[in-house]
């Protein structure tokens, strides 16, 4: 990779680690229902950050989650945040081997189908593991883990998916 060609990736990714901390910290619009948690465009850095490359993907995931806890939200929420390290290294590595996933609008929407149900697994997962941890009863948790937090997870992923392929799709033209 020439000096160029790093610069920019260094640059891509510092502005989208910043979007990804900003998002939670400043996002008027944001629903909390511990351990649920609804931020229009949380996962838009990611997406274009796997869009790109999977090690900005990957460090943008980690920025995302650190944003999620500087903004003081719940820990549980934080460690979902984390969690899309899941979702994003497989999307990441898996559209470098087929970046024309993103051209095919049905390819596309399968794809992010398929992503949105892993990240809606490791969240619920991500979930699991806090709570029973912390002695929870989980047979009483049944809605707020699978309604609230994994079919919401699965919606709120499509929709932040298709804003970062618009935004990414028109910075892409501008090239």
């Amino acid at each position: 990779m020439n000096t160029q060609k790093k610069t920019q990736f260094m640059t891509l990714t510092a502005l989208l680690t910043a979007i990804a901390i900003l998002i939670p910290l400043a996002m008027p619009f944001k629903i909390v229902i511990p351990p649920a948690s609804y931020t229009l465009g949380s996962h838009v850095a990611i997406f274009i950050a796997m869009f790109l490359s999977p090690w900005m993907a990957i460090f943008v995931i980690i920025a995302s989650s650190l944003g999620f806890l500087m903004a003081g939200y719940p820990i549980v929420i934080v460690l979902r945040a984390f969690s899309h390290i899941f979702f994003g290294t497989l999307g990441a590595f898996y559209l470098q081997k087929h970046p024309q996933i993103l051209d095919n609008p049905k390819s596309s929407l399968i794809f992010n189908f398929v992503l949105g149900l892993v990240h809606a697994i490791a969240e619920v997962f991500a979930c699991i593991i806090f709570y029973a941890s912390t002695g929870t009863d989980l047979k009483n948790m049944f809605y707020v883990l699978f309604v609230l937090v994994g079919f919401g997870t699965i919606v709120h992923s499509m929709v932040d998916y298709y804003l970062a392929l618009a935004v990414y799709k028109a910075l892409k033209k501008r090239r």
